[in-house]
């Protein structure tokens, strides 16, 4: 049988690295293949390559047993190539349908567009609304545009990149026996995911990529996690280490927050009430696009519409407070979009410390005090394990999970009483999301008080003393994480709490 895809000795190099190394691989038609690496590993270049959107320095590409050049993205769309990128290719002033129309014939009818859509979204489970702008989706929500694109145009082989980060549980498995029915017709699927239960599950094969180079190949199904991991990392990731202990004070509390959407497509928030302790993590579970958006923003300080006491910090009535405010009391904040929010791409490293550090240490009469900065950004790359040349590397040239590493380490070098953290590991290999894990459950262990918001069960149930979901703007019961299954999670995640909630966490919790 001919190979569907074959990569001989694929040479990328930058000024500063070597991306792609004579890396080697083979897809054939209907498998599901794994590339599996850690974050700066070369596997976002490499499929970069196959797409036509990077052009390599070295090596050859053969489709369907022809040697071919992929000259740009429209070349590989034609011989049957599709892509869903780590960081998405949208334009936030446009519609979903118009996005979707930009790589389709000029002709393409946008009212039979959209209902194509509606259509192979609601197939696959994956909820849109065609006439939304893109500027008012969350990351989650983009995700879901880029997958329903590639598949409407029933590749041969399709590129997912972290594909189940925006799904429950239950329309995980749908995917995944959506995938094996894409494959048992002949398309092959190149399957990117840090999640490596899922790799064992669904891929039949599995290249991993260390450094630019192949380290080894296998059949993820006999493989284990812990050897995954050890092939991938070079190492098994050291166990999260979470003591109980008893909750100190209320350092944040929401009380009957309310809120009316901010533009037509925004979700409404009804009744949100929570605390959390110092010395203790609430994680909060949800399919994207049910109000996790909109609760950051409120608690952020990025929409000040909620009355001043239905959030109180540190006892301050915080409602009204803009995000400078809530800083000078406390609270730190990690958004979900890296780029553009968590940092600025064009800045360096050390000028991007700037967006939450504006103090004495690193401001004095106006003047910005680039060796404290500079310092700063170096400690987060040290601490972190970032891999970037220096504080002055532009945010833009780090891999997406190194990015994420150095904002995370950046809110947590302030050590702040209450962090507001979104999507903490997201694109993030195992090794470092052990490591950003257990920073998050230190500062909790150091009296911090943290709202985790996720769409990484696992991650929840790891990190996590008590647990809520939010659903169409509202927001479930707290159960204690000892209490919840990812079953009870997953139907919650849908809003079915009410035949099913358990008792009041703070009968069971301070019983």
């Amino acid at each position: 049988m001919t190979n569907r895809l074959e990569l001989h000795s694929i040479t990328k190099r930058y000024p500063s690295v070597v991306a792609n190394d004579g890396i080697n691989l083979t897809v054939k038609p209907g498998g599901i293949h794994a590339v599996l690496g850690e974050n700066g590993a070369g596997k976002s270049t490499l499929m970069k390559i196959i797409y036509g959107a990077v052009r390599p320095d070295s090596g050859k590409m053969f489709w369907n047993g022809k040697q071919v050049n992929i000259a740009n993205p429209a070349m590989a769309r034609h011989l049957g190539i599709a892509m869903v990128f780590q960081h998405f290719s949208l334009f936030d002033t446009l519609t979903v349908v118009e996005n979707i129309a930009l790589g389709l014939p000029r002709d393409t009818r946008l009212d039979e567009l959209a209902r194509r859509i509606s259509e192979t979204a609601q197939q696959y489970g994956l909820e849109l609304e065609p006439q939304r702008h893109v500027h008012t989706l969350s990351v989650g929500e983009c995700q879901r545009v880029e997958i329903v694109r590639a598949l409407l145009a029933r590749p041969q082989l399709l590129i997912l990149d972290e594909p189940t980060s925006v799904l429950t549980p239950q329309a995980v498995e749908k995917l995944f026996a959506t995938l094996r029915q894409l494959a048992a017709e002949g398309c092959s699927i190149l399957y990117i995911s840090h999640k490596l239960d899922e790799i064992r599950t669904l891929c039949d094969t599995c290249t991993v990529v260390r450094a630019g180079k192949n380290v080894g190949s296998c059949d993820p199904r006999r493989e284990t996690t812990a050897s995954l991991s050890r092939m991938m990392i070079g190492r098994e990731p050291p166990p999260i280490r979470h003591l109980p202990r008893a909750p100190g004070q209320t350092l944040l509390a929401v009380k009957n927050l309310s809120l009316r959407k901010s533009h037509p497509f925004a979700t409404e928030l009804s009744d949100i009430n929570f605390d959390i302790r110092g010395g203790e993590i609430l994680g909060i579970a949800g399919i994207s696009g049910n109000g996790q958006q909109e609760l950051l923003a409120a608690l952020s300080g990025e929409d000040t519409r909620a009355g001043a006491e239905m959030i109180v910090l540190q006892g301050v009535s915080a409602g009204r407070m803009d995000s400078a405010q809530r800083r000078t009391h406390g609270l730190g904040f990690v958004p979900e979009e890296r780029l553009g929010r968590g940092a600025v791409p064009e800045m360096s490293l050390a000028d991007n410390i700037l967006l939450s550090h504006q103090n004495a240490a690193t401001i004095v009469a106006g003047f910005i005090r680039k060796n404290s900065i500079a310092k700063m950004a170096a400690d987060v790359i040290r601490r972190f394990g970032v891999k970037a040349h220096g504080p002055n590397a532009a945010a833009r040239n780090l891999s997406g999970g190194n990015l994420q590493k150095y904002i995370v380490g950046r809110e947590i070098l302030r050590k702040p009483a209450v962090l507001v953290v979104a999507q903490p590991t997201w694109g993030v290999d195992v090794g470092a999301s052990a490591q950003i894990r257990a920073e998050l459950v230190a500062l909790r262990d150091a009296g911090c008080a943290l709202l985790v918001i996720s769409e990484e069960l696992d991650e929840l149930f790891e990190i996590s003393d008590r647990l809520q979901v939010i659903a169409k703007g509202r927001l479930s019961p707290s159960i204690p994480v000892a209490d919840a299954t990812i079953d009870l999670i997953g139907l919650w995640m849908s809003g079915m709490w009410h035949d099913t909630a358990p008792m009041p966490v703070k009968e069971v919790f301070y019983a």
